[in-house]
């Protein structure tokens, strides 16, 4: 071993002092130098650098010693005693090729203080290959008139070894003819040579089998043969010489065809045509070189015959022969060597490894969607790559080693994109650069994540009653932005009740189309309006819904005809009579009738239809009310039949017709009693077969009754009309004042107060002449010295066949915020109240309107409101008919009275 500094030294025997010098030189400038044998086992110690170094063993793990190497592969290290090993193989041939030195450089570590030593390792060639020649037979043709002494080239053998294990001999088989030129060969030469040591005779020996041996200079030596096979030719003494043994030359990939590579030339001093020389591919080209390149056998051009792919091959080698053509001619031999220069004609190949398709739409961020790897064929700069996609994706391309993954960057929608179309570009770093490009289609999962939705929140749904059951009611549909099972909707009704009646008895769905259907025939008298739930629930897990309300309002149908109250319609017609001096526009009777209906369908008309004296009646068209329209002339009948029409406005119109008799009287009738007729309450009228004697009995007893009742009744009304400001409609109440002035008229009212000394009323009562009611109605109303109030009034008609006196009991005490009232109750027992307020700010009721007992109740079951309306209104549940064109701003008053309603049988003369 040798250590060595700034001075070149090398390994020879010199004093003792001269090795002091130089190891102190080696150390000053901190150089090693070693030598390792090559394919030493790992862990092998190589060599005390502690020692060498003179450094203290104790201290180099405080000093922390390393081996730093600058090409990344460390061959040998240290360990914590200073000692260098070897950590890898070391192959020299792999490190140095054939290189005739091979050496390893690093530096040696140290700190606390720092210190860096550069150690040089000479790697040591061991004989571990044996020489082998590049073919193990060689076919040679020797002209038989070559010289003695002429030379025949042959390859040398290869041997990675250098040094004296490397090829040192070459040897061969005994024989007479053939030598080589020396033992010792120039370790430049590429060839050995065989010696002609005596003229060859074909006709003797027209074939020889040599055996060449080559040795190297290891211990032990490693052979290495081939054998040669000569075959003697006739004479041509001179073979063609080429200009140099190797060519070589670069070419670009992808030339064109026919382009030119080399020109070769080879001369060759014969004459004729033992001089002409014409070239070809040896037997050593390969096939695929011979399609790559074609020869001019004439020129000795070389060109290209097929595309040059760098990616291919990067280099050819092709053997050429020149030949002349002379008998018995010798070949001569030169290498190519073509270099294929890369041009960057690849574009990227993008392969995809595996694809995660579809990704579910609620994948969280950085889900690895696709492996990608991109390859380039070229080389260099030329196969750099890079990977992108285009923006505006949720995804990104994220590198891993040599490979690339497309991971979700954002949170994906399949209801807004349910499959993305992801063009991934790959670019290389060529010049000009080339692209490729791949698409790929990333499909979205549906998850549950989206309700069904209504296309309204509410429905509305109109259907005329009477329908059909199980008719179409309506179709709500919902739609849900997922899809498959997700998105298929089952449609249900909630159950509910509907006025107590659950609703799934009105109405059924379809469970898969959502269409409505009726399971009932509506009836829009009993049942106008209802709703229900519908919910649509989706086939995810878990299942989503939604709900929605549907209205639904029963039409009213035309499908009642009015029903006329008033004349009652008891198979008899109603007489009904007015005094021969009435003014014109006296009230003779009114058509009271209703229809079940509603809307237009319930409006009613009323129209006088027949009369025998069209002119002197009128009906009007929404009271029913029937009044004369002039005075009654003294030779118009006593008698007329009326015909009035009833009609609603429904599409198509239904009526019905009431008939009445108008009787002309000169003076009141006697009322005659009617055996056959009883007006009691809550009951129809009842017809009966009695005796004459029962008649006549029952009929004294009521007049007796009756006049006694009406006795007090006048009395009363007196002691009620002398109240100061108060008086009944049909009475004056009159007070002589206390000045002796005039008397005061009041006006219709109720209550009053006490109006003489102590309490005591001093009223009055007279009837009045300018009354202007019916002349057979009288009204007596009023409180006296009762606490509670009281009315009775007789009904005296010409025609009627009894009379009824009715008793009201208000059940409250006397209180002058209620006004007084006038009921006139007619023969067919209907009772007319009109409502009059006691105070003159107070806001005015609604003309008078028609009140009916609750015998005639019984088949009214609903009010209806027209565009011009009259009130019936009457207690107990009286039918109420308003027409709007009367404008009340208070409604009257409705008390709960008791009623006591005595009928008897009265055989009486009307008196004024």
């Amino acid at each position: 071993m040798a250590v060595a500094g700034k001075c070149n030294c090398i390994e020879i025997n010199v004093p003792l002092s001269f090795l002091v010098l130089l190891l102190f030189c080696g150390l000053a400038f901190g150089q090693i130098q070693i030598s390792v044998l090559e394919e030493l086992e790992n862990g092998a110690v190589v060599r005390d650098i502690a020692q060498d170094l003179g450094l203290d063993i104790r201290k180099l793990s405080t000093r922390k010693i390393k081996v730093s190497s600058n090409n990344g592969k460390r061959y040998i290290d240290v360990n914590k005693s200073g000692r260098l090993f070897v950590s890898d193989r070391i192959d020299r041939e792999a490190l140095c090729d054939s290189s005739s030195s091979c050496h390893l450089n690093f530096e040696v570590l140290l700190e606390n203080p720092t210190e860096v030593h550069n150690v040089e390792v000479e790697i040591l060639d061991a004989n571990d290959n044996a020489p082998q020649f590049p073919r193990d037979e060689y076919q040679l043709e020797i002209t038989e008139s070559a010289l003695p002494g002429s030379r025949f080239p042959i390859e040398h053998a290869q041997d990675p070894d250098v040094g004296s294990n490397s090829v040192r001999q070459y040897r061969l088989s005994p024989n007479e003819h053939f030598a080589l030129d020396s033992n010792k060969p120039s370790l430049n030469s590429k060839h050995i040579e065989l010696v002609l040591k005596k003229p060859l005779d074909r006709e003797q020996t027209p074939y020889h089998e040599l055996i060449l041996t080559a040795s190297d200079g290891g211990s032990p030596a490693l052979t290495g043969t081939a054998k040669i096979n000569v075959r003697v030719l006739d004479s041509n003494d001179n073979v063609p010489v080429f200009d140099s043994s190797v060519y070589k030359v670069k070419l670009l990939e992808n030339s064109p065809k026919d382009t030119l590579v080399i020109k070769l030339n080879a001369t060759d001093l014969d004459e004729g045509t033992n001089g002409e020389v014409f070239y070809s591919f040896s037997s050593y080209t390969p096939e695929r070189v011979r399609q790559m390149f074609s020869m001019d056998t004439n020129t000795g051009d070389i060109r290209v015959k097929s595309n040059v792919d760098y990616e291919d091959t990067t280099s050819y080698e092709m053997y050429i022969q020149a030949m002349d053509k002379g008998p018995a001619a010798v070949a001569a031999h030169c290498k190519v060597v073509v270099e294929v220069v890369d041009v960057n004609d690849n574009v990227p190949e993008i392969v995809l490894s595996s694809l995660s398709s579809p990704v579910r739409e609620d994948a969280r961020a950085d889900t690895v969607v696709a492996l990608i790897s991109v390859t380039d064929r070229d080389s260099g700069q030329n196969k750099q790559v890079s990977l992108e996609i285009q923006p505006g994706l949720p995804f990104k391309i994220k590198s891993f080693r040599n490979y690339y993954t497309l991971v979700t960057s954002a949170f994906l929608d399949r209801e807004t994109i349910a499959a993305y179309n992801v063009t991934l570009s790959a670019t290389d770093g060529g010049t000009p650069p080339l692209s490729s490009q791949k698409t790929i289609q990333v499909d979205v999962a549906d998850v549950n994540d989206n309700p069904p939705r209504f296309e309204q929140t509410s429905y509305t749904v109109y259907v005329p009653e009477n329908n059909a059951p199980g008719n179409s009611l309506c179709t709500v549909k919902a739609q849900d932005s997922d899809v498959n099972e997700n998105a298929r909707i089952t449609y249900t009704v909630l159950n509910d009740n509907n006025h107590g009646i659950p609703v799934t008895s009105y109405v059924s769905i379809k469970p898969d189309t959502g269409v409505a259907y009726a399971l009932r025939s509506f009836d829009y008298e009993s049942l106008r309006e209802f709703h229900f739930q519908v919910k649509a629930q989706d086939g995810g897990i878990p299942p989503l819904s939604r709900v929605a309300t549907v209205y639904i309002y029963v039409m009213d149908q035309n499908d009642h005809t009015p029903e006329i109250i008033n004349p009652p319609a008891n198979g008899t017609r109603s007489t009904e009579t007015v005094l021969k001096n009435a003014d014109p526009g006296a009230l003779v009777t009114k058509v009271l009738a209703y229809d079940a209906d509603a809307g237009p369908n319930a409006w009613l008309i009323y129209v006088l239809e027949q009369a025998s004296d069209l002119d002197l009646f009128k009906v009007h068209e929404h009271t029913g009310e029937v009044r004369t329209t002039r005075r009654i002339l003294e030779d118009n009948s006593t008698s007329f039949s009326l015909t009035v029409l009833v009609r609603d406005h429904g599409l198509p119109s239904r009526s019905s017709t009431a008939t009445i008799n108008v009787a002309i009287m000169e003076v009141p009738p006697k009322v005659m009693p009617d055996p056959k007729r009883i007006i009691r309450p809550h009951s129809s009228l009842i017809f009966t077969n009695v005796t004459l004697y029962l008649i006549v009995a029952l009929s004294a007893t009521t007049f007796v009754f009756l006049v006694t009742v009406v006795v007090l009744a006048i009395v009363r009304c007196h002691a009620y009309c002398s109240q100061p400001g108060s008086c009944s409609p049909c009475c004056v109440s009159q007070k002589a004042p206390k000045d002796g002035g005039s008397a005061t008229i009041g006006a219709s009212g109720g209550g009053g107060g006490g109006g003489g000394p102590g309490g005591q009323p001093n009223n009055n009562v007279v009837l009045r002449r300018d009354l202007k009611v019916e002349p057979h109605y009288i009204e007596v109303r009023g409180n006296g010295s009762l606490t509670k109030t009281y009315c009775y009034k007789t009904c005296l008609t010409a025609t009627s066949g009894s009379d009824t006196f009715m008793f009201y009991n208000t059940g409250r005490p006397i209180s002058g915020t209620w006004g007084s009232e006038r009921f006139f109750t007619g023969g067919s027992g209907f009772v007319r109240r009109l409502s009059v307020p006691d105070a003159a700010m107070q806001s005015k009721g609604p003309n008078a309107d028609w009140r009916y007992s609750a015998s005639l109740r019984a088949g009214m079951a609903s009010s209806v409101q027209m565009e011009e309306a009259s009130v019936i209104q009457g207690a107990q549940g009286m039918l109420v008919q308003n027409w709007p064109t009367v404008s009340s701003a208070a409604a009257p008053v409705e008390v709960d009275l008791g009623a006591l309603q005595l009928s008897t049988q009265m055989d009486t003369a009307y008196g004024r």
